[in-house]
């Protein structure tokens, strides 16, 4: 299994427009994120993690294959905001797009030309099948199983994906005790963290290598990242042993 992070930001991106912090000044390209997203390739499959409003220029980085599925994690646009750009790919077939029904019906109701009929598409648009799916309930994609698991953005109810040993979770502030029962033998994964002060909504990177600790994963990486924290190089030396700063373009062979 291969893993690409397509982007490692968080909803403004970085650098953020109008900042001037070391951050978003910095000439690291590690220090560049794109909204969060991830391509997983198992098996020949190409299973795209979140479509944000960064996927046109995300995708331009990477070979020109199907898209096998996309797993949708919630409904907020900078991890949607890119649904409109999977037409290219209809030259493969529809797309196979999976989202809970709270999120499916909250696209429907923004985007709903996205999602017409076959007999009633007008040329141009983008030819998705949006498939409903449940926490728990495994998704079957042509012989891989991926299992949604529930974690709570804030008080919002989302979903992290778990793929064999891997596990991509992001926009978590907190996760039923009950969910930690998918996340055994979990050997790679990654996991938001916005910054090192506390938010309503979202991981402290304190608070995802506590989590990652809990589930015992030997190696994790941290994405959804804000400005709000010491440039790439830098920040990464304090990170513990088994734990990584992600960056846009990183890739993770599990």
């Amino acid at each position: 299994m291969k893993v690409t992070i397509l982007g490692s930001g968080t909803s403004c991106g970085v650098p953020q427009i109008g900042c001037k912090c070391d951050v978003c000044t910095s000439a690291d390209p590690r220090d560049r994120r794109l909204r969060t997203s991830a391509m997983v390739e198992v098996d020949g499959k190409h299973i795209l993690i979140d479509c944000g409003p960064d996927f046109r220029e995300q995708m331009l980085t990477i070979d020109f294959k199907k898209l096998d599925a996309v797993l949708i994690t919630h409904e907020h646009y900078d991890h949607v905001g890119g649904l409109d750009d999977l037409r290219p790919y209809s030259v493969f077939g529809d797309v196979n797009v999976y989202a809970e029904k709270f999120c499916a019906d909250h696209l429907m109701e923004r985007i709903p030309y996205c999602f017409t009929p076959k007999d009633k598409r007008y040329p141009g648009v983008p030819a998705i099948n949006l498939i409903e799916m449940e926490p728990h309930v495994p998704i079957d994609i042509d012989g891989i199983q991926v299992i949604p698991i529930r974690v709570m953005h804030g008080k919002l109810p989302i979903v992290g994906f778990r793929i064999r040993n891997f596990a991509f979770i992001t926009d978590m502030k907190t996760i039923p005790e009950e969910e930690f029962n998918y996340l055994k033998g979990i050997d790679y994964l990654v996991v938001n963290g916005l910054r090192h002060k506390e938010h309503p909504s979202h991981q402290t990177i304190e608070d995802a290598i506590d989590f990652s600790r809990h589930i015992g994963s030997p190696q994790t990486w941290i994405v959804h990242m804000s400005h709000h924290i010491l440039p790439h190089e830098k920040e990464q030396q304090n990170l513990p042993d088994g734990f990584h700063l992600a960056y846009d373009g990183e890739i993770i062979e599990v």
